[in-house]
């Protein structure tokens, strides 16, 4: 059984904190310690003969994807770098296709969403076991999670005759649209419906069968995309041209709505998609009042509220049913009813060009990350952290010159032909245009304050040199 993970959501309901190039599923939204694809590779410990996940990301989230991986040390087959996002169907083809060319094309592929929680492990390998089963007979699984109440913002799947060899597996009847309420409470009443839990257990090669029967086309641009694939560092480059003639299809429209072979197993193991701000606060621990918190908060004659503080002080007073996101560059006030529109609020910014929907005022880089501090005209600062071993490209500017304090540890600086090391509360001016080159050759991470100056000071003013991580010189 090999795990593939789908990392390519950007997750704009849970804004401010989940953005474009930091989205939910690398956040530690649920843990103290542990992002979302982080436990949705922890959960699957103790299942029996699994191997390394192939993962499936897209470019701009390939560096944190890999250091998140690398911190659990539990290895991969593979980075898939999607160059355009075609929906889950040519996502999971690229992966079966790359199972393939490896020699595995019989292995069973768990399809795991990065961005969920199940709260109860034990149940979640019960139902593993079970569709286990059916996928070695040749069955395209589906994992349908037991409602607990009537639910109309996910999918239904009708279940129809129990497997005669296996009564806790169903044949699937069909596959429904999100219902209104009155249809939500038939469903919960009936007992033969489940969510959509977008989960899939199948064998590369039958899904790949099913994908040529019903989707040619698909299957075609996928299997050009693999052939003409590029490998860099931890990451396979799908061949962009190739890919973009992928239709854009889920898996349940392409193969799973027409296929005789799909199976759905139910599973009732505490499982949340966290598409919401309310449906965090429903995972996350509560006050008597009814309140989740976490950060720096206090409340006063609050109830039934959602308040999240990362950088400051938040205090609420006289409030009900409210979510108060509070990060360095944003702050988010909406009513509990209202928070699936969020992303009408990130599309106002998006068509406004604000950065705010891109990134956090923390941006996160290869070699570690740098937090804009202050700006004004003429000048910026920022605080920049250098992992241990790491180092930035070698890089010169046309616009902005650049002076480094080092605050903790030991810089090895390279400015045009000089060789340089800065130790704490040393500094070093980089005069406009001179080619330098910043690492951190010690065994602590590398904190310094980096002051810039000049007439421009985007980022778009970098040109690289050499680069460790094969970034395009002039991104």
């Amino acid at each position: 059984m090999i795990p593939i993970i789908l990392s390519g959501g950007s997750g704009t309901r849970l804004w401010p904190l989940s953005r474009k190039h930091y989205p939910k599923q690398l956040l530690p939204l649920v843990s103290d310690e542990h992002s979302m694809l982080q436990q949705t590779q922890q959960r699957l410990l103790g299942v029996p003969e699994l191997q390394p996940p192939v993962i499936v990301c897209n470019d701009n989230h390939r560096f944190m994807v890999a250091e998140q991986v690398r911190q659990l040390g539990c290895g991969h087959q593979g980075i898939l770098l999607e160059p355009i996002g075609r929906n889950t169907a040519p996502a999971i083809a690229a992966a079966a296709l790359h199972l393939t060319q490896t020699g595995s094309a019989d292995a069973l592929m768990l399809v795991l969403p990065a961005d969920h929680v199940i709260t109860d492990i034990p149940a979640f390998h019960a139902a593993l076991e079970v569709a286990k089963a059916q996928a070695q007979q040749g069955a395209l699984v589906t994992f349908g999670v037991v409602p607990h109440q009537p639910e109309t913002g996910y999918g239904y799947i009708q279940r129809g005759q129990a497997i005669e060899a296996e009564p806790s597996a169903y044949r699937v009847r069909s596959f429904v649209e999100k219902p209104d309420s009155a249809t939500a409470q038939a469903y919960l009443h009936s007992g033969d419906y489940y969510w959509n839990s977008g989960m899939f257990l199948f064998a590369a090669s039958d899904y790949l069968a099913e994908l040529e029967r019903f989707e040619p086309d698909m299957l075609a641009a996928c299997k050009s995309a693999i052939e003409g694939s590029l490998h860099d560092l931890d990451f396979i480059r799908l061949n962009a041209e190739a890919f973009a003639r992928s239709p854009d299809n889920s898996i349940d429209y392409a193969v799973m709505e027409k296929t005789a072979r799909a199976v759905v197993v139910p599973l009732d193991a505490g499982w949340n998609d966290v598409g919401s701000w309310s449906a965090l606060k429903d995972v996350s621990p509560q006050t008597a009042e009814g309140n989740a918190v976490v950060g720096d908060v206090l409340l006063e004659n609050t109830r039934d509220c959602f308040v999240y503080a990362s950088s400051r002080l938040v205090t609420t007073l006289g409030v009900n049913k409210l979510v108060i996101v509070e990060t360095a560059d944003a702050v988010l006030v909406a009513d509990m009813e209202q928070v699936q529109d969020v992303k009408t609020l990130v599309d106002r910014l998006s068509s406004a060009g604000r950065d705010e929907v891109l990134q956090h005022r923390e941006v996160y880089r290869p070699w570690g990350s740098f937090d804009g501090v202050d700006r004004g005209e003429r000048y910026q600062v920022k605080r920049l952290t250098v992992k241990p071993g790491s180092e930035l490209s070698l890089q010169r500017h046309f616009h902005r010159s650049e002076h480094w304090i080092v605050v903790q540890g030991t810089a090895q600086v390279t400015r045009d032909q000089e060789q340089l090391l800065i130790s704490e509360n040393e500094s070093v001016y980089l005069p406009l245009g001179c080619v330098h080159k910043l690492s951190n050759p010690g065994k602590i991470p590398l904190q310094l304050i980096e002051v810039q100056t000049g007439g421009y000071l985007g980022e778009d003013d970098i040109v690289r040199l050499e680069d460790p991580y094969h970034r395009d010189p002039s991104s």
